[in-house]
């Protein structure tokens, strides 16, 4: 079986190398960056399903619906609230202020200590969310195939982040779009593939099938219990400020937004992507219920998986144990195509944010051959930092991903949610400009005080990811405290640049 799935590896990567080569032609500084702003809107929306969904919702949301049902279906629903958000407040913003770096309206807005305060949170956050989506690739390859062969995790994991960098190290974020409709493509495929190869192998009707999963009680929608951390309020209203604060005010995924021609394409993007995400979140829900039904139906005990932590395993063991080499070689090719549409374009994201957000290349570096030579020593710069958060990680991996990445983007992202909430609905400035980078790190060190001890503090209440609303709101109030009341002209702002 090793074998094989080294072969259709090595088939699938000479697919991208391809993608690199037809996306990647007279490529120039422009086209890393921007694309040069000509993507179709369709092709964009669709090679977000993929970035968007990652190998942490591939292996996690299956995975979890032994622990939460199919409770994450809230937060779901609150993308859509989300999405919304973005088409119709920040997509407007940025194109109307031309942006290459969404940080940069924080800069026009606020000043350069708020840029480069919201920049650096972003790096932070998207470094460690991203790595931790493909160390989930490389940490199911590794116990299945590479152990097998005593190949230790950093050379599987270096072999990866290598093959990311050749394939957009020219191209950029166009090539990204490109390669992302494929990645998107295989994984769609693998999970639809494996839902049909389960269903047969039940041999009953998919009526039969929900029924036993609903009998089971992994259909569960709507927690009523305030007290849970997921609370279908909860739930909901976090699933809507994830999705603003994880795409709106992310680099990496409003860079390919941006590639669009106009905004009205950009519009059309987000709003055609949102709706095929939640229905392609739905089936990974209902794999999650068939793969745990399966398992009781051939007798696979999992309950070791959930008792310590480990459901992000049981969507492998029963495809390596009980499916098949077919259905092994599908489920590979699809997780390979999650992790890499998330990695590539954060590489490219962080590469742009550290150019534009902190070197500020455009202005300091005039020659068109020295921002190039600049912007490749960035990208191999961050590819070293991606790896090695990947093997440091490796360590430390003992529940489902899906949580650790959204309470990582709780502390990360909540600055950045409290300094565009303030930019955008207040027309105040900011008197102590210093303080900024305190305020944003204050924050999250507060909302972790409040995370631990929330159950003595708010009489058994227990923080999910609405926490991210919390620190966003802290730094909200912290940024007023400072501020004093002066009228702001976008326009103006734009007319500066």
């Amino acid at each position: 079986m090793g074998k094989l799935i080294l072969l259709f590896f090595g088939l699938y990567t000479a697919l991208l190398f391809v993608v690199m080569w037809l996306s990647s032609r007279k490529a120039n500084n422009a086209t890393y960056f921007t694309g040069n702003r000509k993507s179709p809107w369709f092709v964009v929306a669709y090679g977000m399903i993929g970035a968007s969904l990652s190998g942490v919702t591939f292996m996690s949301v299956p995975g979890d619906v032994a622990n939460i049902q199919f409770t994450y279906f809230g937060v779901v629903l609150g993308y859509i609230l989300g999405y919304l958000t973005i088409a119709y407040v920040l997509l407007p913003l940025y194109y109307k202020m031309n942006v290459t770096s969404i940080y940069e309206f924080l800069d026009f807005r606020i000043g350069n200590e708020a840029h480069k305060t919201g920049s650096v949170f972003f790096i932070i956050s998207r470094l460690l969310g991203s790595a931790l989506r493909m160390y989930l690739v490389i940490y199911v390859l590794q116990i299945f195939v590479f152990d097998h062969w005593n190949i230790p995790i950093w050379i599987t994991a270096t072999i990866m982040i290598l093959v990311i960098i050749i394939y957009t190290y020219r191209g950029g974020v166009k090539t990204v779009i490109w390669a992302d409709t494929l990645q998107t493509t295989f994984m769609l495929a693998s999970l639809v593939i494996t839902i049909i190869i389960i269903y047969r192998e039940m041999n009953c009707s998919f009526a039969d099938i929900f029924h036993k999963i609903d009998a089971a009680g992994y259909t569960k929608v709507f927690e009523t219990n305030w007290q849970r951390p997921n609370f279908f309020l909860k739930q909901i209203i976090s699933g809507m400020f994830i999705t603003i604060v994880m795409t709106g005010l992310d680099q990496d995924m409003m860079q390919k937004n941006l590639t669009c021609k106009n905004l009205k394409d950009a519009q059309r993007n987000i709003l055609t992507f949102s709706g095929i995400l939640v229905f392609v979140n739905a089936l990974f829900l209902l794999l999650g219920g068939m793969l745990l039904i399966y398992a009781q139906h051939i007798n696979f005990d999992v309950t070791g998986f959930i008792a310590g932590g480990q459901t992000d395993r049981i969507y492998p063991e029963l495809v390596f144990n009980t499916l098949g080499v077919g259905t092994a070689i599908v489920f590979v090719m699809g997780l390979i195509s999650a992790g890499y549409s998330s990695a590539d374009g954060t590489l490219t994201a962080l590469t742009t944010s550290i150019c534009y957000d902190l070197i500020k290349i455009e202005k300091h570096i005039p020659s068109e051959k020295k921002r190039t030579n600049v912007r490749r020593l960035i990208h191999l710069v961050v590819s070293l930092l991606f790896l090695l958060t990947i093997i440091i990680f490796s360590s430390f991996h003992n529940k489902a991903l899906i949580t650790i990445i959204f309470e990582v983007a709780g502390y990360t992202y909540g600055p950045i949610l409290g300094m565009f909430v303030f930019a955008i609905y207040t027309k105040r400035n900011i008197r102590f400009k210093a303080l900024i980078p305190i305020i944003a790190v204050l924050s999250p060190i507060l909302c972790f005080f409040l995370s631990r001890y929330s159950e003595i503090l708010f009489n058994g209440y227990q923080f999910g990811f609405e926490l991210l609303i919390v620190n966003g709101l802290l730094t909200f109030c912290g940024m007023l405290l400072i501020s004093e009341k002066q009228s702001y002209s976008m326009k103006a702002a734009a007319n500066e640049k």
